[in-house]
């Protein structure tokens, strides 16, 4: 198994996973060309790093990092991890977790002090995962659909 920066052609891939789930299957739409802008726009942010778990050659886990720089905290940097999915044969293997402590790592090494994420209310699964992480619910996050 080995993580690293996702390329264009992990693209289908990506996709395949987001759509595999409760709620993406309701919103993603493999082979809409969108994705092909969107995968442009972070490649070409330094701030930006999409992430894919592979084994023996297969996407299995992918991730999102977003660095944020901000002015509170004295300038602290974030990182925010979104869009974390495992492929259905690999849940509960650890996976997950290996990928959040190298995406952390990744995190520690661009000077973040924080790393955050959001996770729909739908998935107490997933809060209980992050907690065992290390995670706070601290805040209660709010999104606007435009």
């Amino acid at each position: 198994m080995i993580l690293r920066r996702a390329t264009e052609a992990d693209l289908p891939a990506i996709v395949a996973l987001l759509a595999d789930d409760m709620l993406g299957a309701g919103r993603e739409v493999p082979g809409d060309p969108a994705y092909e802008a969107a995968f442009a726009a972070i490649e070409a942010d330094p701030n930006q790093l999409l992430a894919v778990a592979e084994e023996i050659g297969r996407v299995v886990g992918c991730l999102q990092l977003t660095f944020i720089p901000g002015l509170s905290r004295k300038g602290m940097w974030r990182g925010q991890i979104e869009s974390v999915r495992i492929a259905s044969g690999h849940r509960g293997t650890g996976l997950g977790r290996r990928m959040f402590e190298w995406a952390i790592e990744a995190c520690r090494a661009r000077g973040c002090g924080l790393v955050q994420l959001t996770t729909d209310k739908a998935r107490p699964e997933a809060h209980r995962f992050y907690e065992s992480l290390g995670f706070v619910a601290s805040h209660e996050g709010m999104k606007l659909a435009l």
